[in-house]
């Protein structure tokens, strides 16, 4: 099976699988946002990051390679009142604009390989306009202990020092390691190993 009939297969269902709340990481970050911002969103999935960013006020696009994740997420911005510019495409083939983004958001996008990795990495830091924020969070090693959501694989999970290395050229750098419980839908629920970074251009 590929990764796109596993996604494919993993959004065919009724509910939404991480849930139709914002991922709490980009929640707190609330308070860095404005409204009238343009932001990229990627492998958005069903769509609760991209939607609650539009909900500030921002211009929102979401990019995912999962047409029935778009619908959801569509459906999911009509019931709050908002809209958003969804692009359909595999995340290693997505052209990165070049200054194009106040914000970008990169939740949970753990599926790839570490080339791949540094490539989308190296695509966001280019998206982002000067002075424009990049915010990721992933899982960490200690995440294969609890099993609770993300990959099985270590060399796709992130450390300090990875984000480190690959953001490290940005004028602001933060990053955070630490274990929470979380409840984003039956997709990521308990507790787990997080990394979470905030970084400006």
């Amino acid at each position: 099976m590929s990764e796109f009939e596993r996604w494919e297969g993993r959004f065919a269902v009724e509910t939404y699988v991480f849930g139709t709340a914002p991922n709490a990481f980009l929640e707190r970050q609330a308070p860095l946002l404005q409204a009238g911002q343009t932001a990229l969103s990627i492998a958005d999935g069903e769509g609760r990051n991209g939607v609650w960013l539009a909900q500030q006020g921002l211009q929102v696009t979401c990019q995912d390679f999962s047409p029935r994740a778009r619908e959801k997420a569509l459906a999911l911005a009509s019931s709050r009142g908002v809209q958003v510019d969804y692009q359909l495409g595999d995340l290693t083939e997505y052209a990165f604009p070049d200054a194009a983004f106040d914000v970008v958001v990169g939740i949970f996008f753990q599926f790839l390989s570490p080339q791949d990795r540094a490539a989308v990495f190296a695509g966001m830091k280019r998206a982002v306009r000067p002075g424009g924020l990049i915010l990721i969070e992933g899982y960490g090693p200690r995440q294969l202990d609890y099993g609770t959501g993300g990959p099985k694989k270590l060399e796709n999970l992130y450390t300090e020092e990875l984000l480190r290395d690959a953001f490290g050229d940005l004028s602001e750098v933060r990053i955070e390691a630490y274990d929470a419980e979380i409840n984003e839908g039956p997709g990521h629920a308990g507790m787990s190993a997080l990394v979470d970074m905030v970084a400006r251009k």
